[in-house]
């Protein structure tokens, strides 16, 4: 498995969550909204501008901003070459 922030999962990848690496009420709020290690997150949409973007999570859609997205570390299985 190869861990990396959320921003770089490309859209309709999925992902797990390992960590939230941010402090205070901004954790509190990401944990809050269903955000916790081993849960699947799915990019869905990006804005025209890039920020923010919609993730599934938990059957449901979150726009998170791009500055507290890079804070969230997500493991995602490497492809296989053949």
């Amino acid at each position: 498995m190869e861990t990396i922030p959320l921003t770089k999962l490309e859209l309709n990848t999925s992902g797990f969550i390992k960590e939230i690496n941010c402090k205070g009420s901004i954790k509190r709020r990401l944990l809050d909204l269903g955000l916790v290690p081993n849960t699947k997150i799915v990019p869905v949409l990006k804005s025209v501008t890039g920020d923010p973007i919609a993730y599934e999570v938990r059957n449901i859609i979150l726009a998170i901003r791009k500055q507290d997205a890079d804070k969230i570390m997500i493991n995602v299985q490497k492809a296989i070459a053949e």
